[in-house]
């Protein structure tokens, strides 16, 4: 790019966007060289690597119904503020990753009063499975799209969205330290190994409380056909001392890991795994671990669930994300009262022996990795990063403001 360095404006609401802003400005940096300038709202990582943060990301980074009206009117001021604060800065380019109800606020914002400011989404929101009609809406505000999931961009040229690109998703670049090392997962042949079966209950204390029971009783009936089965599971930190309290008394006492390290050494041994729904099963397909499933959804999303028989505000029918890449159930999946230890540990069985049901499984989950991987070893944030250049370039290009309604 020829004349003054940009400045690029990236908005992110939480954690895992301050990841992926912050491995954005680095293919950036790689691209433009060091002189950008970058605002915008962000955590420690892309602070450090040079953003100007309006104000502390943890002002909007709240999750859950109550916790979100406890904080709303200090959200809503955070919205207008970073708006003032965009177009104030006159970017080159606004960059708004994942956190909808944050950033797609801003960037509406942004648009009805700075047109000309172009607008790039970092992830799709989840228009396949909830609420379709905000594809189109995110069209009058989003330019460009960057997807995590290979079917998005057909998704949201169906729905009429945004011009969409999958750059692939953030698991796939470090998957290489999920998977095995020669002799790292004894083979199910091997006599004297131990199976080893990962056990993920959730990541928040309400799935531990709606899971962690139930988990344990399927674990019973596994130890029944394989007693000398070894179980282990990894757990976020802060709530380590409530998983300890909660397994004390299963007939197979886990080995609870904790740590990031820890978590991918655990998927590497594994040999099956018995997990709640969310991210995790992306991880364990694209670590090579067949799995089963569960979910308990609280009283909320139940509801929710019971008014979707009749208004159809969901359009897929699994909630295992391996499943809605692959278009197919090829994981086994149980909701609420499907949820029975003697059903998934039937499963679970399975899956720790040389069975159909486990070569199928695997077959599918190496099918995942093709599906999800990007030509050429080209890397998720190099991709991100050729779209929000490119759009720039051509903003730049123009010869006058384009006015937008």
């Amino acid at each position: 790019m020829t004349g003054a360095m940009p400045t690029i404006c990236i908005v992110a609401g939480e954690e895992s966007g301050d990841q992926l802003g912050s491995e954005l400005m680095k293919a950036l940096n790689a691209r433009l060289g060091e002189g950008v300038r970058y605002c915008g709202v962000g955590g420690e990582r892309m602070t450090s690597l040079g953003l100007a943060s309006f104000f502390e990301m943890s002002d909007v980074s709240v999750m859950g119904i109550s916790a979100v009206l406890a904080r709303l009117p200090l959200i809503v001021r955070r919205i207008y503020q970073t708006v003032d604060a965009v177009i104030a800065a006159k970017p080159d380019i606004l960059v708004i990753v994942d956190s909808p109800d944050f950033t797609h606020n801003v960037a509406k914002r942004v648009r009805r009063r700075a047109p000309e400011i172009p607008v790039v989404g970092y992830v799709s929101p989840s228009v396949w499975a909830w609420r379709p009609g905000r594809a189109k809406k995110m069209s009058a505000y989003v330019d460009e799209l960057l997807a995590l999931l290979p079917f998005e961009p057909e998704i949201h040229r169906r729905l009429g969205g945004p011009n969409t690109h999958y750059v692939g998703h953030p698991l796939s670049e470090n998957v290489a330290e999920l998977r095995p090392a020669d002799g790292e997962r004894a083979s199910l042949d091997d006599r004297g190994a131990k199976k080893v079966l990962l056990v993920l209950p959730g990541s928040r204390r309400s799935e531990i409380d709606r899971l962690l029971d139930v988990f344990g009783e399927t674990v019973a009936k596994v130890k029944q056909t394989e007693p000398d089965i070894e179980v282990t599971l990894p757990a976020v930190s802060h709530l380590e001392d409530r998983i300890r309290a909660g397994v004390a008394n299963w007939p197979v006492q886990p080995e609870i890991v904790t740590g990031l390290d820890a978590k991918k050494a655990a998927f590497r041994r594994a040999h099956a795994a018995l997990a709640a729904s969310g991210t995790v099963s992306l991880e364990l397909a694209l670590a090579g671990v067949p799995m089963v499933v569960a979910y308990k959804i609280d009283w909320f999303f139940r509801r929710i669930k019971e008014l979707n028989k009749i208004f159809k505000f969901s359009s897929v029918d699994s909630f295992v994300l391996p499943n809605i890449i692959l278009g197919k159930m090829a994981i086994p999946q149980f909701l609420d009262d499907e949820v029975e230890p003697e059903i998934l540990a039937r499963h679970l069985t399975n899956l720790l022996s040389d069975s159909e049901e486990r070569r199928d499984q695997l077959s599918e989950l190496a099918r995942l990795d093709d599906e999800m991987r990007l030509p050429d070893g080209y890397s998720q944030s190099a991709a991100a990063a050729d779209v929000v250049v490119s759009l720039m370039q051509s903003h730049r290009a123009r010869p006058e403001t384009i006015s937008r309604t």
